[in-house]
Parts: structure tokens; C-alpha cells; sequence
């Protein structure tokens, strides 16, 4: 297939606008190592996402489902400190969320340390 148009990938999307949708997470699956189902050879990854849609070979339901996904991390709000928290089952999130958490903690310890140790202005 020399040029990919969008009339070639309408029978397997329902639009021009999810056509978009699932070809940028086709992209992101690419540039993560995924294998493409078509020759790539020299087009840039967007042409090789709009050419495996067109030619039926990929998987379009589950493409569709990994883009659904991507979106499904949902912020949790706690009422105690109203501060906005996501909610991920990826590890490395939560060990960067914990990290940060102390360190915040540990940023308003010393604040209100150093007010403790400052004279008052009427004990010189």
C-alpha cells in the first residue's frame, strides 16, 4: 500500500476522530517495542500505525482497549487534607508518590523547626 488514507482504515474504525485516538496509541505501543504487523521500513510510526489499521492485520479492539486504559487512572480526593492523589497499580508511581510524601514531610519539619529556634525580638 503506497498511501494510507483515511478512507482506508474506515472499515475497521468507526471514525476519522477514534481513527486519531487509536493511532497515537498504536505510536505509543511502537515506540514502547511493540512489533509493527506491517513492513516498516523507512515511514515514520505514525504512517506505520495508520498502515497496520488500514491493512486489518492489527487488532483494533485491543488497541482500543489499551487507549481506554491509559485513561482510566482516576484522582481520588481526600477530604482531610483536600489535596488530589491518583490512584495506580504501578509500583514505581507509588515509590515516587511515598518519596515525595516524605519529603514533604520532612520540608515542613524543618520549616517549623527554624521558627522554634528563632529568638524573639523582645528577649535581645
Amino acid at each position: 500500500m503506497a498511501r494510507t488514507t483515511n478512507s482506508d482504515t474506515l472499515p475497521f474504525v468507526d471514525s476519522r476522530y477514534e481513527l486519531g485516538m487509536l493511532a497515537s496509541q498504536r505510536v505509543r505501543d511502537l515506540n514502547g517495542g511493540a512489533e509493527p504487523v506491517v513492513e516498516k521500513g523507512r515511514d515514520k510510526l505514525t504512517v506505520v500505525a495508520l498502515r497496520e489499521i488500514a491493512s486489518g492485520k492489527l487488532d483494533v479492539a485491543n488497541v482500543r482497549h489499551e487507549f481506554v486504559q491509559s485513561y482510566k487512572e482516576t484522582p481520588i480526593v481526600d477530604n482531610a487534607e483536600q489535596s488530589l492523589e491518583v490512584e495506580s497499580n504501578d509500583p514505581t508511581l507509588r515509590e515516587i508518590d511515598a518519596e515525595l510524601e516524605n519529603s514533604l514531610m520532612d520540608d515542613t519539619a524543618v520549616v517549623t523547626e527554624e521558627s522554634d529556634d528563632t529568638p524573639d525580638s523582645d528577649e535581645e
